[in-house]
C-alpha cells in the first residue's frame, strides 16, 4: 500500500509484494480499416516466450454500443482468464463501439455483422503481424452482442477454429418477438421487423448456418430476457443437425448476468476446456 499527500507518496506496506497477476502484459493495438481507426487490446500469455507461437482467442464486447477499457478483471464471463492458459486474447473495439466519435458509434446501424466483423478480422491481421500468434489456432467468444458476433462469424468465415457463444442471437427476426428489451432495435435496424424483415434477415446467422464448420459451445441462462434461450437452442440445434461439433448448456435460474457463483465458475471452466480441446 502507498500513502501520503499527492505527489509525495511513499510505500507504507509490502504485504502483496509476492503476488503477481494471473494474466500477461496488455498492449494497445491500433489498425485502420475502411477509413476508420480501430483500437483494441492484446493480452499476452502469462510467462510469454517470444520464441514460441501461441493460440489466440478473440473476445468481442457486448453492447454493441460499449467499449473495452483497461480494468481489473471482474466476476462473470471473462475471457482474459485464457491468458493464464497460454493464449493471446484480442479484445477489439470495432465500429459501433464508444470512444471514436459519433460517426464511429453509428457505423453499424443497419449493418450488424458487416463492417464490425471486418474490423475484427483486420484486428486479427494486426495481431498476427505484431505478435507470435499461430494463424491456425484462433478462436472467438464472448457474451450478448459478443455471443451474436460469435454465432454470426462462424457462418461467415472459416478463420476461427473454435468458438464459445454466450447468450447469443442467431435469428434477429424471431428475436424481435422473444426478447424483453426490443425498443433498442428500431434505432439500429430502422424499422420494426414487421415492416422491414429483410434488414433483420441479412444479419441473422441462422440464414447462413450451412456454412458453419467451427466447433461451437453454446451457453445461456434459462431466464435470460435480453438474449432468450430459444436463440441459443436454435443455433445449437442447427449445428447439431448439420453434424458440426457443438454443445448447449442452459443454466437454471440465471438471467443475462449470472448470479450463482457455481454457475459463474462452470461457465469459465467450460470455456477454457473447449478452447484447450479445440485449439
Amino acid at each position: 500500500m502507498w500513502a501520503g499527500p499527492i505527489g509525495a507518496w511513499s510505500q507504507a506496506t509490502r504485504e502483496n509484494a509476492a503476488r503477481k497477476p494471473l494474466w500477461g502484459e496488455a498492449k494497445s493495438l491500433h489498425w485502420s480499416n475502411e477509413g476508420f481507426d480501430i483500437q483494441g487490446w492484446l493480452l499476452y500469455p502469462v510467462n510469454f516466450d517470444p520464441n514460441r507461437k501461441y493460440p489466440m482467442v478473440v473476445a468481442v464486447h457486448g453492447g454493441p454500443a460499449s467499449s473495452l477499457k483497461p480494468s481489473w478483471p471482474r466476476p462473470g464471463f471473462n475471457p482474459a482468464l485464457l491468458s493464464q492458459q497460454g493464449f493471446f486474447v484480442l479484445m477489439p473495439n470495432p465500429r459501433g463501439s464508444y470512444g471514436q466519435g459519433e460517426k464511429f458509434t453509428l457505423a453499424n446501424v443497419k449493418d450488424f455483422g458487416g463492417g464490425d466483423l471486418r474490423d475484427i478480422l483486420a484486428g486479427v491481421d494486426e495481431a498476427l503481424r505484431t505478435a507470435p500468434v499461430d494463424p491456425n489456432r484462433i478462436g472467438l467468444t464472448d457474451w450478448s452482442y459478443g455471443g451474436f458476433m460469435t454465432m454470426w462469424a462462424v457462418t461467415r468465415t472459416s478463420r476461427f477454429r473454435a468458438a464459445v457463444a454466450g447468450a447469443g442471437i442467431a435469428n434477429w427476426q424471431s428475436y424481435y418477438g422473444e426478447n424483453a428489451i426490443d425498443q433498442w432495435m428500431i434505432p439500429y435496424f430502422g424499422a420494426p421487423v414487421y415492416d422491414d424483415p429483410a434488414v433483420y434477415a441479412k444479419s441473422s446467422a441462422i440464414n447462413f448456418i450451412k456454412q458453419a464448420k467451427t466447433p461451437t459451445l453454446v451457453l445461456v441462462g434459462e431466464g435470460d430476457g435480453e438474449c432468450p434461450p430459444p436463440q441459443s437452442f436454435e443455433f445449437w440445434h442447427a449445428l447439431k443437425t448439420l453434424g458440426v461439433k457443438t454443445e448447449l448448456v442452459v443454466y437454471p435460474g440465471e438471467g443475462h448476468s449470472f448470479r450463482n457463483p457455481e454457475h459463474q465458475k462452470d461457465v469459465l471452466v467450460r470455456m477454457i476446456q473447449w478452447f484447450n480441446e479445440n485449439l
